[in-house]
């Protein structure tokens, strides 16, 4: 499947194409089912009904966490994003939420003891330990702020809360990658 070639498009009048290879029925009962029904529906009250593209990023993760009725929220953050954290940490705080941010450098293991390849004694960045620390937090619901790439998988294959990405890190377009689409 390639929809990036496709010509018709066809899936955006609601008609499935050929190239798929799932089906439908058995993604539908999953769609139904109450976990995820809720999220759908938490989801489509800041898009529809003319809401996309009026609320910042910021603004939407907020209200999507109130609509889910989350009330402890995980930020898992780069050190070097800790000022900006620090103010998501308080905006989070000020709108009810239970916040609980973790630095990428908890643990402080030393880049060698993680990786066997490296010979840096400098702290490492430790993904694991953010998502067991956020496990053992039992939130509701994680933010990832500014984790780099390989950190970033590691700790959302490891974390056991719903996680969104807030900001992402992209130090050559001062962390918007889709800049990088311009030259």
């Amino acid at each position: 499947m390639d929809c990036i070639k496709c010509n018709t498009k066809s899936c955006r009048t609601t008609e499935a194409c050929h190239a798929q290879k799932f089906d439908t029925d058995d993604l539908m009962v999953t769609y139904h089912l109450p976990e995820n029904v809720k999220i759908i529906q938490a989801a489509a009250q800041l898009v529809d009904n003319g809401r996309a593209g009026t609320l910042s990023r910021l603004q939407e993760v907020i209200e999507f966490s109130k609509s889910m009725n989350f009330q402890r929220i995980g930020i898992a953050y780069c050190y070097g994003m800790e000022i900006e954290t620090a103010l998501i940490t308080t905006i989070f705080r000020e709108s009810g939420f239970k916040v609980y941010p973790v630095s990428c450098t908890t643990g402080g293991f030393k880049q060698s003891e993680v990786n066997p390849g490296s010979q840096i004694e400098k702290v490492s960045c430790n993904p694991l330990a953010q998502a067991t620390q956020l496990n053992s937090e039992s939130v509701d619901f994680t933010i990832t702020v500014g984790l780099c790439l390989g950190h970033d998988i590691l700790f959302t294959k490891h974390v056991k809360s719903y996680t969104t990405t807030l900001l992402v890190k992209d130090r050559v377009h001062d962390h918007h990658p889709i800049d990088a689409l311009k030259n």
